[in-house]
């Protein structure tokens, strides 16, 4: 077929583009028109090859007139019939293999409740994205496809940072011991957010800049990495991480241990941090004191020395 892009100044509707194609004199009809960008226009029909010189140049002199634009800048290229069903099963394969290695790399370097929830990110992620993309309008190109799958990755990358953290502070037989996993969870993320909101800052500088000043070849991957950096960011701190923690807070031995902690009251940790710890009990035969918290007692009045007999 052929694909025809070109600028819209007029406001042209997709309407009247659709009947103007459908004109006896063209018999394209059935092609199909999709504003992009806000400001352009992609009519996608059979390929145009078929018709004479006279009425090629007639069809493209009527789209430029109805959009107020020129000749000149309407743009044709010619797609082969398999061009859109080849990218998506590529992009299909592709997606597939990726998820299958995320999951066995996170499954044998830490657990598979940790690979539940990254998949779970990574598909969040994957919708935002395709939904935010088709909410704008923009067409799905190959670029588009690398983007995405340049997303997962960003967003993996993020959620292993979250999830190494929590092994190491999980490794803390004191911490475990006094907090429940959900607690050490909630720790981790306050150790390494600033970290991420940082590195996801950083990233998203020179793709803004992609976005603003690069190439209209480069708008629609810089568009898709944009929203993807952010909904990875978001995703691996609010989506990762409380999976992860739902699904731990099941094993008997995490129930029991959140059963013996109950609420969690606040402690101090080595090294100024702060988290959460169960509240001490109350010792038997007596008030209950802070563990680091010297017991008080009342001064002894003092004994009067006893008055030394005169001798006679």
């Amino acid at each position: 077929g052929a694909l025809l892009r070109y600028p819209d100044r007029t406001g042209v509707s997709v309407e009247e583009v659709r009947r103007l194609l459908g004109d006896p004199r063209f018999g394209l009809g059935d092609a199909e028109v999709q504003i992009v960008n806000g400001d352009e226009l992609s009519v996608r029909t059979r390929s145009l090859s078929g018709m004479d010189d006279r009425t090629r140049a007639e069809l493209l002199e009527a789209l430029a007139r109805q959009a107020g634009t020129r000749v000149e800048e309407i743009s044709r290229q010619d797609v082969g019939p398999t061009w859109g069903s080849e990218i998506s099963r590529k992009a299909l394969q592709g997606l597939v293999i990726f998820l299958i290695a995320v999951t066995a790399f996170i499954s044998l370097r830490f657990e598979w409740k940790m690979a539940v929830g990254a998949q779970a990110a990574l598909f969040h992620d994957l919708l935002i994205t395709a939904g935010i993309y088709a909410l704008v309008g923009r067409e799905v190109t190959p670029a588009t496809v690398i983007a995405i799958l340049t997303i997962l990755g960003y967003s993996l990358y993020d959620t292993v940072v979250i999830y190494d953290k929590v092994r190491e502070n999980t490794a803390s037989v004191a911490l475990v011991a006094r907090d429940t996993y959900a607690g050490v969870v909630n720790t981790s993320l306050n150790q390494v957010l600033m970290r991420s909101v940082n590195t996801s800052l950083s990233t998203l500088l020179p793709i803004v800049a992609l976005l603003l000043f690069g190439g209209e070849t480069l708008k629609d991957f810089a568009f898709a990495l944009a929203v993807g950096v952010g909904s990875g960011a978001y995703s691996s701190v609010f989506v990762a991480a409380p999976i992860l923690a739902l699904l731990k807070e099941r094993e008997p031995r995490l129930r029991q241990l959140r059963a013996r902690t109950g609420r969690p009251a606040l402690r101090v940790l080595e090294g100024g941090g702060a988290t959460e710890a169960p509240a001490t009990q109350p010792a038997a035969g007596g008030a209950a004191r802070g563990a680091g918290t010297p017991a008080r007692s009342r001064p002894r009045p003092k004994r009067r020395a006893p008055a030394k007999r005169k001798r006679r």
